[in-house]
């Protein structure tokens, strides 16, 4: 079963949810374009199966939108983009399992194989030792280096904000991924986790954040930008949730990255049809109390169905305003190459809809290099402070760092 892909809302009531669960297994025809031509070859993946598809989108499919490229390290070494045909769609809602299955070419026999090789797959696991030795790809000193050189572009007017992201990695060391991702999903449910397999490469997501959905004629993005860490104390916790709502610069950030959203969206939305159906609500996780807006629009055509993901795509939470010229700037002062962190994991219906989250606050392995990785990052404004966004990627790595029992101070140390 080389390709896989669980999509897990952790029983949230999520604007728009649409199932508790849905997971597409096994594979009938699989899509792994270059990507010089990934949009174009998903838009006729699309239109010729008119069936389940689940995929992802990596973040370097930048380079086939606009003029620009990506040279720094990757060691993880996921595709750009990856779409398989599933033999087998389980969707859960409440008590409510449905399963699709293909019939085309498979056979019953290979349908009782890929049921018999799902009921063996261990899915506990919570309290294995998951202890890694984890690296930093930089140190702090260097990255409030690297975040007073954006401020600077900031104040120059290059750009107005840019997220920028830093990688922890831990090599030669294996894990097991499945248990891994039971464990990340029991420290930090989240409404868009996912555990996508391919080959020997695996994400393992505990994402919070919806990049875009598709409903009949409807899309919707829902950025997330502002993020405050929570008390375990219910006075503080609510204390700590009004100080975001009501703080200037997490407000500013939202409204920046709403802007460009509704930009992004226009370019394949009927007329007059751009909604502002929610700005800066607030939304609380387990770890995290975070600033999401909702903004919706109507489809122009069903012709644009791959181009409504296209040209939102990278997401402006994970870019910056003004978005082509602060994504050179990530390719200048990030070290890692991004691959599938900040891209995007998702299915589409037969019906023509889709679902797609972002990819943050996940952990990506590949196996046969015996190489984990993780990202964090923040939105970098002219009223950052340096020391304060390197605080805000701790809390954001909270849970992950719980998996592998990792401290603040041994993160801060590495």
């Amino acid at each position: 079963m080389d390709s896989n892909n669980y999509y897990d809302s952790c029983k949230s009531e999520y604007l728009y949810h649409t199932y508790d669960a849905i997971a597409g297994a096994g594979c009938v025809e699989m899509l792994e374009p270059d990507e010089l031509n990934a949009f174009f070859e998903l838009k006729n993946f699309v239109r010729r199966k008119e069936d389940w598809l689940f995929g992802y989108l990596g973040y370097d499919l930048k380079n086939e939108i606009e003029n620009l490229s990506s040279a720094n390290y990757d060691g993880t070494g996921f595709p750009v983009i990856h779409f398989f045909q599933p033999c087998l769609v389980f969707t859960i809602n409440g008590k409510t399992l449905e399963i699709h299955y293909f019939e085309g070419q498979h056979s019953t026999d290979e349908i009782d194989i890929l049921f018999n090789h799902i009921d063996s797959i261990k899915v506990n696991g919570c309290n294995e030792d998951f202890s890694l030795n984890i690296t930093a790809r930089m140190s702090k000193k260097e990255y409030i280096e690297a975040i007073n050189n954006i401020k600077t572009h900031i104040y120059r007017g290059d750009i107005y904000e840019m997220n920028y992201c830093h990688e922890y990695y831990c090599d030669n060391r294996s894990i097991n991924p499945l248990s891994v991702y039971n464990s990340l999903k029991r420290i930090s449910p989240a409404p868009f986790s996912c555990f996508y397999k391919l080959h020997d490469k695996y994400l393992i997501s505990a994402s919070p954040e919806r990049f875009l959905k598709k409903t009949g004629n409807k899309i919707i993005s829902q950025p997330m930008k502002g993020t405050i860490k929570r008390s375990d104390y219910p006075a503080a916790d609510e204390s700590l949730k009004s100080k975001l709502r009501n703080d200037p610069k997490e407000i500013a950030e939202n409204i920046m990255i709403v802007d460009l959203v509704r930009n992004d969206l226009s370019r394949t939305a009927a007329m007059k049809s751009i909604q502002l159906e929610e700005i800066c609500g607030i939304y609380s996780f387990r770890h995290v109390h975070q600033m999401v807006s909702t903004i919706s629009a109507i489809l122009r055509s069903e012709d644009d169905l791959v181009d409504a993901i296209k040209f939102a795509f990278p997401m402006g939470s994970m870019t910056g305003a003004p978005k082509v010229k602060a994504m050179e700037l990530i390719e200048k002062y990030e070290i890692t190459r991004r691959g599938l962190y900040s891209g995007s994991v998702g299915y589409f219906s037969p019906e023509n809809d889709f679902d797609f989250n972002v990819v943050i606050r996940s952990i990506l392995y590949n196996d046969t290099r015996r190489y984990l990785s993780y990202m964090v990052g923040s939105a970098i404004t002219a009223q950052s402070v340096p020391e304060r966004e390197y605080e805000e990627c701790l809390v954001k790595a909270k849970a992950i760092n719980q998996v592998f029992n990792l401290t603040i101070k041994e993160i801060i140390n590495a």
